[in-house]
């Protein structure tokens, strides 16, 4: 870090690059949080969290067991140790509990009154937060991996699905059904997420080695195949038009839109420009277990300026006893 600071004294080192060194070098340091704890309800395995956007209070999880539990994140106690409480929880003897293990829960992005689930009982479920009771309830076919709601849609109320067949499945929240389907990989999908920064653009992952960016308005839907060598290989190479070397098990936008995360089976991680598909080939050591990927904030989060109609840069606070420089801003 100290060669990186006088490269970047002497102007011969991007800032940009410095930014990216320190962040990673906190990334890597995290550790468990030794003053705060969990409520421990679940009788098994947790495989998805989600806390809600709008307060940023309270956080779902869904388990194994097919339970889902509501937890409060404040610490209402103010003491500097507490135990996050759970609210609530829809229980092995709730009537609309599902039947096998929880693989993703989301909240409805704009308000805290409803949320979402799917499970391995080939089930999405729409949830009331107030009563805890079903407000709708979408029955597929095949196993269900993964759905997302997009967190800026404000022209349609569609729930991307991906199941263990080749079809992603698009899911009206205001009629009640199955909108359309998107066609154009060869096996399981398995996961999917909405741009947060286009309505309407969705990318896909699936056990073809394949991720897919597509516009659900077009009838064709599929934008682009990413390639992992950028068109470098011939089509007649097995590993052509493929993200991974092996299945693709997650993905993720950042949270400008303007890049997607990737991770395999391959024990690798892509990051690719969503504009154009292009692989940017920064490759990230991953895990062939993992199928969740979260966007550490940004080191700099642009916020309103008083004086202006403009916007300005301040370091997030998530990184607030960071380093400083003059020079940050070179």
């Amino acid at each position: 870090m100290l060669g990186f600071l006088s490269a970047r004294q002497a102007g011969l080192e991007d800032p940009l690059r410095l930014r990216r060194a320190e962040s990673t070098r906190r990334v890597l340091g995290l550790e468990l949080n030794k003053d705060r704890d969990v409520e421990r309800i679940h009788g098994s395995g947790v495989n998805t969290l989600d806390i809600e956007p709008v307060e940023g209070r309270y956080m779902l999880s869904g388990g194994s067991d097919g339970v889902i539990v509501l937890y409060d994140l404040e610490n209402a106690s103010r003491q500097p140790y507490y135990t996050c409480k759970a609210v609530c929880s829809v229980g092995r003897n709730h009537p609309d509990v599902h039947k096998y293990s929880v693989e993703t829960v989301q909240w409805y992005p704009h308000d805290t009154g409803m949320f979402t689930s799917s499970s391995f009982d080939k089930t999405l479920k729409v949830w009331d937060t107030n009563t805890l009771q079903t407000a709708d309830v979408f029955n597929f076919e095949e196993t269900v991996y993964s759905h997302h709601m997009s967190p800026v849609a404000t022209k349609h109320c569609l729930v991307a699905v991906g199941t263990k067949g080749p079809k992603v499945q698009l899911c009206d929240l205001k009629s009640g059904s199955c909108s359309h389907i998107l066609q154009g990989h060869r096996q399981e999908i398995l996961a999917v997420s909405w741009s947060p920064r286009y309505e309407y653009i969705l990318a896909t992952a699936s056990a073809d080695s394949k991720a897919k960016l597509w516009d659900v308005r077009r009838a064709s839907g599929c934008l682009i195949t990413l390639d992992q060598h950028n068109g470098k290989k011939s089509q007649a190479v097995e590993s052509a038009n493929t993200a991974h070397n092996g299945k693709v098990n997650g993905l993720c936008f950042t949270s400008d839109g303007l890049h997607l995360l990737t991770v395999g089976t391959d024990n690798r991680m892509r990051l690719w420009n969503s504009s154009n598909g292009e692989n940017t080939l920064e490759l990230y050591s991953g895990s062939r277990d993992c199928n969740i990927l979260a966007w550490v904030p940004s080191l700099y989060e642009s916020v309103p300026d008083n004086d202006e109609a403009t916007t300005k840069s301040q370091l997030n606070p998530a990184f607030e006893d960071a380093w400083s420089s003059s020079d940050e801003e070179g």
